[in-house]
């Protein structure tokens, strides 16, 4: 079991990197005042672009999340369990 804790260890920790970075790659829903003042930065071709990567991240953020529950989920078992 001390092989499967380490994997799944190491594995959650780069699943943590990956869902805060899928995060933070996220435009918001909102630019605020500044989107106002300063003006919106798309043009005309480039809504489609920021939409469609817009999707992709809240579906690799989804899915990495999901994991990232599994995984804590498969740790808690492995650790509580007792060694036989």
């Amino acid at each position: 079991m001390g092989i499967a804790k380490i994997v799944l260890t190491v594995f959650q920790i780069v699943l943590a990197v990956f869902l805060v970075g899928f995060i933070l790659f996220q435009s918001g829903k909102q630019q605020g005042l500044s989107g106002v003042i300063a003006g919106s930065a798309e043009t005309f071709f480039g809504k489609g672009k920021t939409k469609t990567a817009d999707k992709m991240l809240k579906k690799f953020t989804a899915i990495s999340a999901i994991l990232f529950l599994i995984t804590s989920i498969a740790l808690e078992f492995i650790i509580t369990t007792p060694q036989v």
